[in-house]
């Protein structure tokens, strides 16, 4: 059975801020799409230069979040083992 004598390196996964926001953008766009499509009214829509805004935002909004998201897949981010052995830096502590 073999040991692994350095932690291996490991995608970002849940905690890339590109999916946090992805999730955000998405939620807000949904909203705006619901609205837009089933509680805006005709005067609401006049005023707006007659435009259902709501929904056009809505549907921006879904487009950005599935491109973050896309992003995220297509090129995720590795969280490298050992830090310092990536930047070669080492920690100093303060009166040393």
């Amino acid at each position: 059975m073999a040991t692994e004598s350095q932690p291996r390196a490991h995608k970002a996964g849940a905690f890339d801020i590109r999916l946090i926001i992805a999730l955000l953008i998405g939620v807000y766009g949904v909203i705006l799409t619901v609205m837009g499509i089933g509680f805006t009214t005709d005067a609401e829509i006049e005023k707006a230069a007659g435009v259902n805004i709501n929904l056009w935002a809505g549907i921006g909004m879904l487009v950005v979040a599935a491109l973050f998201v896309t992003w995220a897949l297509v090129r995720p981010l590795v969280v490298p083992a050992d830090p310092e052995a990536e930047t070669g830096d080492t920690p100093t502590v303060a009166g040393e």
